[in-house]
């Protein structure tokens, strides 16, 4: 039995076919910041295995800290929804993000039709 190339070449680990068949495996990462009454605050939001973390920093602080999921205000929310939404327009993003987010945030369209 051959092999066929994709399995012959070295260092070959199988995440080709996942890819392929039109699954993202993929880490999306996305930042923005808003201005604080402690000042410049930067946000960093990773999604990696259908899970999101949140880190935010100020501009005078050197270290993030990870936000606990369950304490995040809606408005951070929010706001990584729209920095999704825009990078969704630009073709930078998957359009299951801006839904899973909406999902989360309630703001599901209707279903059509009913």
């Amino acid at each position: 039995m051959q092999r066929s190339r994709l399995h012959a070449r070295p260092g070959f680990s199988g995440l080709a076919l996942v890819v392929a068949r039109g699954y993202s495996v993929r880490m999306e990462s996305h930042e923005w910041r808003e201005q604080s009454a402690e000042g410049l605050r930067y946000f960093r939001a990773t999604h990696h295995g259908e899970r999101w973390t949140i880190l935010s920093t100020l501009k005078t602080d050197p270290d993030w800290e990870k936000l606990d999921p369950a304490a995040i205000p809606e408005d951070v929310w929010r706001a990584l929804r729209d920095v999704v939404w825009r990078k969704y327009q630009r073709r930078r993003c998957p359009w299951e993000r801006v839904m899973e987010l909406d999902k989360f945030l309630g703001d599901e369209p209707a279903p059509e039709g009913r």
